[in-house]
């Protein structure tokens, strides 16, 4: 199955808007980027790195494509996605920042004067520190608690990686889908309800997460309902049986519900 772009930041919009910081939905805890964070913000308030602070409306760029890769950025509020594009103009999300999480910080791997191929904009109204990249390695030589956190940081980026690698390996619709769906349960296993995991999550942004089409989301889904591996409706949240699903996958159907068409 080909990977389907699908216009990316309007949806973002409209799904954030249901939501609160906690219930987006997200692959494994971001807890060492969040200790990176507070060490820096707290440093910078005594005095440490010089970095700007920076406000942006809902919708606008923290950075485009082709901007110099030349800082880093700490959000002090809101959220920011960061999207690469195709030829034809479609976006795919790369990533969501939470709150005090670090972004932008992949311009340490990158030679000096070379520039950004992602694109950052605000999901909704946010406040950051921006840091540039000169200072902020001056702050990791005097600082080793935070020199380790950025390490940990960059552990926890590569996992994310290798996550979503494993989702789109998966050329068929159902396995794809369903990596996904168990991905996003783990990760909200707290959530769960009567041995359901409720993920606050639409077929649009599965289809984004998932690069698919809508209507094939949509249809896959319809699938999974049918077996009672998932449930869902109009002014209900999805909720996916982690363990049954994982069985399906498997080529166990022992614990599916229901039939599946032909």
């Amino acid at each position: 199955m080909k990977p389907e772009s699908v216009p990316a930041f309007g949806a973002v919009i409209r799904l954030r808007a249901r939501m609160t910081n906690d219930e987006w939905p997200r692959f494994p805890s971001h807890r060492d980027c969040r200790t990176l964070s507070k060490l820096t913000l707290e440093h910078l308030r005594g005095g440490g790195p010089v970095g700007r602070a920076r406000s942006y409306r809902k919708g606008a760029h923290v950075w485009r494509a082709g901007d110099a890769a030349d800082s880093i950025f700490f959000l002090r509020r809101g959220q920011v996605a960061v999207m690469m594009g195709d030829t034809e103009g479609h976006e795919v999300i790369v990533r969501v920042v939470g709150v005090v999480e670090p972004f932008g910080e992949l311009c340490f791997c990158s030679a000096q004067g070379t520039t950004r191929r992602t694109t950052a904009k605000a999901i909704v109204q946010c406040e950051a520190v921006e840091i540039r990249l000169k200072d902020f390695l001056k702050h990791l030589r005097e600082d080793e608690d935070a020199l380790a956190s950025l390490v940990f940081t960059f552990c926890v980026r590569l996992a994310d990686a290798e996550h979503r690698i494993e989702v789109l390996a998966h050329r068929g619709a159902k396995e794809r889908l369903g990596m996904l769906l168990l991905q996003l349960a783990a990760a909200r296993a707290h959530a769960a309800d009567g041995g359901e995991v409720v993920l606050p999550v639409g077929h649009e942004e599965l289809a984004q997460m998932a690069a698919m089409s809508r209507p094939h989301v949509t249809v896959t889904m319809g699938k999974f309902r049918r077996l009672g591996l998932v449930s869902y409706g109009r002014n209900r949240q999805l909720k996916v049986d982690a363990e049954a699903l994982k069985s399906f996958l498997a080529g166990d159907r022992s614990r599916v519900k229901g039939k599946e068409r032909k």
